[in-house]
């Protein structure tokens, strides 16, 4: 029978009634439209979250990790660390624009199954996001919304790395080698990892759901190699360098604690189970870590500190990044216990006894957190083992070997060009600041003023 407004109100329903019985038609058949179907255009939730993760990401950067770190230096180089953040904030922005997202999310010539150059790295057909507008789509939110999203991560990955060399690399150096670090190992892991079919790390079945292998592990190494070839602060380690702020380093922790939910929930794209379960796994590793960090250092010093525990607490955010939108909280408890254990042994243990100077225990946290984490996801991804499951045809075996060709790759491929590129800017404008400079502060130094002034 075909009724039509006419009939209905012939029949006696009046227009209200009307209006809600269409309503209802309505809902009912959105209901009944497959997801897949609805999934081909605009969500106003999934945008909606989605903005709000990069905003959460953005400040995990600024002033996140920013406090965490300048709390950590000596107060004639709080000034260096915050500026160094604030000036990668903005430079990676306009590099993210410029080539950086067409080289990480190109996807011209890729073909499932099919190795090229392009499995590797984007070309250039979305250099200054040609071809984005107000109507394209990533999934169901707004392109231009994904391009922030991801331009975050390009931002707060350099940014790490600033801890290996905090006190006493050139600013001009750090801004050359960011740059060139940016676009030829960073955008070109997260194309293999993140771009789709026909990349090479994503037709592995590589698990990396927001970042082990393309932030942490990426700056983890490129931290290891730039700590190495610039050499020690002056004094290290014979004399003792503490933090000259713990009350900012916890603060910082805090926020990049609250933060990390967009960096994990918020790589869902989507606002569904999967970032629902990613923000709870998230949750439950960090704390699992940073009370695994304060029980060992309890063990071993006596005492637990509060560096320590925040310390923790971060290693752990960084173990369940790969995993967050492959585990359950049972994986999620191992991953930070696990990270927590690790971390505190290769940021004590593990650093004195290769001799190596990492100021802010770059590579100790989200080196070894990183790797800890993408290794265990291929372990924990089962559904055995409370995991979300693992693809057809894959099992833990199977899936911890594709985890450990990623985390290899990654580690050769950023330590190689670390190298190669540090050793190029080494030659342009020197890497480390004269010794004078370094003695008085780079606050001083390099930006002529001061964190702190005494009154007279």
């Amino acid at each position: 029978m075909r009724f039509s407004s006419h009939s209905l109100a012939e029949s006696g329903i009046g227009s209200n009634t009307r209006s809600r019985l269409g309503l209802i038609i309505l809902g009912l058949a959105f209901w009944l439209i497959p997801d897949a179907a609805r999934a081909d255009g605009l969500d106003s939730g999934d945008t909606a979250w989605m903005l709000t993760s990069t905003a959460l990401v953005l400040f995990m950067t600024i002033p996140g990790l920013s406090l965490f770190y300048c709390g950590l230096v000596r107060s004639k180089n709080v000034l260096s660390v915050l500026m160094q953040c604030f000036a990668l904030t903005s430079m990676m922005t306009l590099i993210w624009i410029l080539w950086g997202y067409s080289l990480a999310f190109d996807q011209t010539g890729m073909e499932a199954g099919v190795v090229n150059l392009h499995s590797f790295v984007g070309g250039f057909d979305k250099a200054l996001l040609h071809g984005v507008g107000i109507d394209s789509l990533t999934g169901t939110v707004p392109e231009t919304v994904f391009v922030t999203f991801q331009m975050t991560f390009f931002i707060i990955t350099p940014a790490l790395i600033a801890g290996a060399f905090a006190e006493r690399m050139k600013f001009s150096a750090m801004l050359l080698f960011m740059a060139l670090w940016a676009t030829i190992v960073y955008a070109p892991i997260c194309h293999m990892a993140w771009s789709g079919d026909g990349a090479f790390f994503w037709d592995k079945g590589v698990l990396d759901f927001a970042g082990g292998t393309v932030v942490h592990i990426n700056a983890g190494i490129a931290a290891l190699v730039t700590a190495i070839l610039i050499g020690k602060r002056r004094g290290y380690p014979e004399t003792v360098i503490p933090p000259h702020n713990l009350v900012l380093t916890v603060i910082g922790a805090c926020m990049l604690w609250v933060g990390w939910f967009g960096f994990n929930a918020g790589s869902a794209l989507a606002a569904n189970g999967a970032a629902g379960m990613a923000m709870l796994v998230t949750q439950v590793a960090t704390a699992s870590a940073a009370l695994a960090w304060m029980v060992v250092e309890w063990v071993k010093h006596g005492k637990p500190s509060v560096l320590g525990i925040v310390t923790g607490a971060v290693a752990g955010l960084v173990a369940i990044t790969p995993a967050s939108g492959s585990v359950g909280p049972l994986g999620a408890i191992v991953i930070g216990l696990a990270s927590g254990c690790l971390c505190f042994w290769g940021a004590t243990t593990i650093k004195r006894k290769l001799g190596y100077d990492d100021s802010l225990d770059a590579f100790g946290v989200h080196g070894i957190g990183g790797i800890v984490g993408a290794l265990l996801t291929g372990v924990f991804a089962a559904e055995s083992l409370g995991g979300m499951g693992l693809a057809d045809g894959m099992t833990i075996g199977s899936q911890l070997m594709a985890q450990i060709v990623g985390v290899a790759f990654t580690i050769v491929y950023c330590g190689v060009l670390s190298f190669i590129i540090l050793k190029v800017v080494d030659g342009l404008v020197g890497l480390r600041v004269a010794e004078d400079e370094e003695d008085r502060g780079l606050d001083i130094s390099l930006h002529n003023e001061q964190g702190y002034y005494s009154e007279v």
